[in-house]
């Protein structure tokens, strides 16, 4: 089973390295894929070292499946290269997200769709991964209608230049900003660029893959995405209405029985999911379960998860494994 991991010295790339590893996917041999200066640097991965390799060795040397995390750039222009030698890709970017010839994948809400033949498989965007881990188990016993969120996004959803960006700025450190704005003690609510109707491209993001990955163009969605100066994971405030009539205790017996899930919700001993707590962690923390008292049928919670790993490694590596207990790969 060889593995490439295309970006592989990128921080999501790194992570992806860490992940493989512990969740010990069955790698004989890792194939590390980075841009041209990083070629024969070397990368460590289960107490071996791996030299990077150009694009063009990574295919020659026919590996089973390629993990991408290079940026949508490369993978619109690499990815399909991949493909026609007949690996599998499973892209980490936007590039092929909402592409209709390419599933979007979050393994335990919609694995099932996976089929051989799927040759570049999406990997979804972090802060809407963990959002629909929560709506998948509501949404199929009560039906949503309707999702209003507001994210609360760590810098490392940006890369390490911004986590960079974040220490300098807490030291008193003159260096390149990533950011249009100081970010430290400072909340920036822009995340991407804006597109014509006032929202950002990240905003739009959690709107359109969620309708994609729940098969459900009815659910309506808006958001609000936020970028504040924390490490760990994205937290979301999620306010959503069903058509049917729910139950507290079964809207929280649904969550923690749904795989992936943990609920912490616990107010009087003042337990509630936090980045710090799902960092380097794989669940989707939920908590703060409440009922809106402002109207009928809508539900409040907060969502928390480690957007380097649920957020893009970890599902990435879940495809993977999915693909291969099914024998796809």
């Amino acid at each position: 089973m060889k593995i490439a991991v295309v970006g592989a010295t990128g921080l999501v790339g790194t992570k992806m390295l860490q992940v493989l590893e512990e969740r010990k996917f069955p790698v004989t041999e890792l194939i590390p894929v980075a841009s041209e200066k990083s070629i024969g640097k070397e990368v460590d991965f289960a107490g071996k070292k791996y030299k990077v390799v150009s694009y063009q060795d990574a295919i020659a040397m026919k590996p089973s499946i390629a993990i991408f995390s290079a940026g949508g750039n490369t993978s619109l222009a690499l990815a399909p290269l991949f493909a026609e030698a007949g690996i599998t890709v499973i892209d980490n970017s936007s590039a092929w997200r909402m592409n209709p010839n390419n599933k979007l994948v979050v393994p335990e809400v919609n694995g099932n769709e996976l089929i051989a033949t799927d040759k570049i498989i999406a990997n979804p965007n972090c802060s809407t991964i963990q959002m629909v881990m929560v709506l998948k188990p509501l949404h199929d016993r009560y039906k949503i209608k309707r999702v209003v969120v507001s994210t609360y996004q760590s810098v490392t959803g940006t890369g390490v230049k911004a986590v960079t960006q974040l220490q300098n700025e807490r030291n008193n450190i003159e260096g390149e900003k990533v950011y249009p704005y100081t970010i430290d003690l400072n909340i920036i609510p822009q995340i991407d660029v804006f597109t014509d109707n006032g929202y950002t491209k990240e905003e739009m993001k959690m709107v359109n893959e969620t309708k994609k990955i729940m098969h459900d163009d009815s659910i309506m969605v808006t958001a609000t995405c936020v970028r504040l100066p924390v490490m760990g994971g994205h937290s979301e405030s999620v306010n959503i209405e069903f058509e049917e009539e729910f139950d507290l205790y079964d809207v929280k017996k649904l969550l923690a029985d749904f795989d992936g899930v943990t609920v912490v919700d616990d107010i009087q001993h003042l337990k509630y999911p936090m980045p710090l707590d799902a960092h380097d962690k794989d669940d989707v923390f939920v908590g703060r379960i409440r009922r809106d008292e402002t109207q009928p049928k809508t539900l409040n919670c907060w969502i928390v998860s480690d957007n380097l790993r649920k957020g893009a490694a970890t599902n990435a590596i879940q495809i993977a494994e999915y693909l291969l207990a099914n024998g796809m790969v």
